[in-house]
């Protein structure tokens, strides 16, 4: 059988595109150690209060580190006690801050703006990502997955001073 040259040409393009993106793959697992997310642990969503997650809010380790633990729910993010209105974290300029993160009834997003933290929070799963706040300013947590009707109301903020 014999390949029209157009086809040939199309055939070569895909396979040019493919091995680009398996070569992309093997480059980013690698070299730049990029690894898909996976839960830090799961845990019984309707338990919360027998877990960590029982008091969410931020935990000062050493120096500039902190762990912050945070419920997402149908249509807010607890992080503490004190939060207020909207619920509002507060870091020094350098911190580091690790996010353990979980949801309680459905499937929520965790994306902090300005940084890379993007999560898909599942119930029953502990999310956990870490982000650095080298610069003071506002940072906005947002729900980037669709969770229902108060969806968009859905946020809480980090104040870095």
């Amino acid at each position: 059988m014999e390949l029209n040259k157009l086809e040939r040409y199309w055939l070569i393009a895909v396979g040019v595109v493919l091995g680009a993106f398996t070569a992309a793959t093997i480059v980013a697992l690698l070299f730049f150690n990029i690894r898909l997310p996976s839960p830090v642990e799961r845990i019984d969503p309707q338990r919360l209060e027998e877990t960590e997650f029982a008091r969410p809010g931020i935990r000062r380790l050493t120096g500039s580190r902190y762990e912050a633990y945070i419920v997402a729910k149908s249509w807010a993010f607890e992080v503490g006690p004190d939060a207020g209105t909207p619920p509002t974290l507060r870091f020094p300029a350098g911190s580091e801050v690790t996010f353990y993160v979980t949801s309680k009834d459905v499937m929520h997003g965790f994306q902090i703006e300005g940084h890379t933290a993007n999560l898909e929070l599942v119930p029953g799963q502990i999310a956990r990502t870490t982000a650095r706040f080298n610069r003071p300013g506002r940072y906005n947590i947002i729900c980037n997955h669709y969770c229902g009707a108060g969806h968009h109301l859905m946020y809480a903020t980090i104040l870095v001073e």
